[in-house]
């Protein structure tokens, strides 16, 4: 996929409002209103018309992403049905008005199993005022404006907030099911959602973070009858808050759709406009990272290195490599950076979990990923794939036994000094119709995947090969509350003194994001710098 457009576009069409406050007329028309060469106006716009369109489709599934920086850079996005014309965006101060007009890229992708198109509009606007917030819209020819605001991150040590889950789905029913007796036809969701999908987003909303990270999983589109109308669903629901705050997304398993690109991830690659990692091109998209303020976060594509077999397709090892080595020297950079106190990791599948009957472990990740985060010291790793909530003590190292079952390096539950080891969080409670909270071993124990096995012909896929540990590293784990995320409050310290993280689980528990605070805990080091 070719890269978005990076320039900034000069100022067009800035018209002022009897009231005093600015909008941009580029390409744009206003009832009631003409514009001047000098983009003013002799009245006030009452409303956004188009000049010379024709019904197009509105923006839809509005949402922001950070750059590699994400004090200075963001890209918004948006989708259409059809190709549009001029696709940009409209960017301005809350006090000030849109000003600048930058232009979009568009990319897309026809989904293997409909043939049906998406085009994909990115905007990449960069130079940004760390820690200031900005007001944009999302436009093309043709068709009313959808607006957003966003606020970019400290550079260098502040505060800030971010949340974190995965496995959420939709709210929506896209499945057509059996005959209504009343007449008609009665719709299912087949994506694994379920009311609690739209729930966790409200929920996000309370906390207004400066970002969220998905962990993986996100519409479970493989699993549906039309996956471009579940992707179209997913973005409806969480536009109410990616439009206002970045969503920076892992892939899991469920965004591995048979017939899109050559390993899956085709519609994935195409929605996100996600920094630029290096890689190939047909794995551009799956693995990269950025900087907010003195925190680096590091999104990894599990799939490459799992035993499981849980997508489309079984596509374990389809880097060649590539991305465990990105991974070394990226955690080796970020370590050797004075102006970084905390590496935390987002992926999806997870090195841990205590519940039965679910997916379990994957010793793949233990034997690929857990040396680097210990090598490098990453504070913390943020999965789903298990629907639950469940956390770790910190960990380093592993016993030489069969599962390389990680090593608690301390008991302490809510003060943590991450200097000893790294803490894992399953945050897998994100909407999902099917959750695991219930399913927790008495004791602590874990089920972990050693291999995969040979296809399973009731399933189509590769059956896992289990073994037992006993889990001395599960920490806590919440079996009464199915729905949630977590949010970490990030504070600097002073310089000299200590950083922190503290976190804070809140399950959902009803509608409109009602929220619960159910576990705390804070990470504690000394700063850097």
């Amino acid at each position: 996929m070719a890269e978005a457009s990076s320039s900034r576009v000069s100022r067009r069409g800035l018209l002022t409002t009897a009231a005093g406050a600015a909008v941009v007329g580029a390409g744009l028309g206003y009832a009631g209103a003409e514009l001047s060469g000098s983009g003013r106006s002799t009245g006030a716009p009452d409303l956004w018309r188009s000049v010379g369109g024709s019904g197009a489709p509105r923006p839809a599934g509005l949402h922001v992403q950070f750059g590699a920086d994400a004090s200075g850079e963001v890209v918004v996005s948006w989708h259409t049905p059809v190709s549009v014309k001029s696709p940009r965006v409209l960017l301005g101060a809350p006090d000030s008005g849109f000003g600048d007009v930058v232009a979009a890229e568009t990319v897309a992708y026809r989904d293997g199993q409909s043939g049906t198109e998406v085009q994909v509009h990115h905007a990449r606007i960069s130079g940004l005022r760390p820690e200031s917030d900005y007001v944009y819209a999302a436009a093309h020819d043709g068709a009313a404006p959808e607006l957003g605001t966003f606020r970019t991150a400290p550079r260098g040590r502040g505060k800030f907030t971010f949340t974190s889950f995965g496995d959420q789905g939709t709210p929506t029913l896209g499945k057509p099911g059996p005959a209504d007796p009343q007449g008609g036809t009665l719709y299912l969701n087949d994506n694994l959602g379920s009311p609690a999908a739209g729930d966790v987003t409200a929920g996000v909303e309370q906390i207004a973070p400066l970002f969220n990270l998905v962990n993986g999983d996100l519409c479970y589109a493989n699993l549906s009858q039309d996956r471009v109308r579940t992707w179209s669903d997913w973005f409806e629901n969480n536009t109410r808050s990616a439009r206002h705050r970045p969503w920076m997304p892992a892939p899991g398993n469920h965004e591995n759709e048979r017939g899109n690109g050559p390993i899956g991830y085709q519609a994935f690659q195409t929605y996100f406009r996600v920094p630029d990692s290096g890689a190939d091109q047909q794995l551009r998209g799956l693995w990269y990272a950025f900087t907010a303020g003195s925190v680096r976060i590091v999104v990894l594509a599990n799939d490459d290195v799992c035993y499981q077999d849980a997508g489309n397709t079984y596509v374990r090892g389809y880097s060649g490599g590539a991305q465990r080595r990105w991974l070394a020297d990226e955690l080796a950079k970020s370590r050797a950076d004075l102006g970084i106190d905390w590496i935390v990791v987002c992926m999806h599948q997870t090195a841990v979990s205590t519940v039965d009957h679910f997916n379990g472990a994957d010793r793949a990740i233990r034997e690929e990923w857990l040396p680097l985060f210990d090598q490098h010291g990453v504070d913390l790793v943020l999965c789903g794939h298990e629907h639950h909530y469940e956390r770790t003590h910190p960990v380093r190292g592993a016993q030489p036994n069969d599962t390389l079952t990680p090593t608690p390096v301390d008991t302490r539950l809510d003060e943590i000094d991450a200097t000893k080891g790294t803490t894992h969080l399953v945050i897998g409670g994100g909407g999902t119709s099917r959750p695991s909270n219930q399913l927790f071993f008495p004791g602590r124990q874990c089920r972990v995947i050693t291999s995969a096995g040979e296809v399973d012909p009731a399933t189509g896929k590769k059956a896992p090969v289990y073994a037992m540990e006993d889990a001395p590293w599960s920490a806590y784990r919440d079996a009464e509350h199915p729905y949630g995320f977590v949010a970490f409050d990030v504070d600097p310290g002073a310089a000299g003194g200590d950083t922190s993280i503290a976190a804070t689980y809140y399950a959902v528990t009803g509608p409109y994001g009602r929220i619960e605070a159910v576990d705390k805990f804070t990470l504690r080091k000394p700063r850097r710098g």
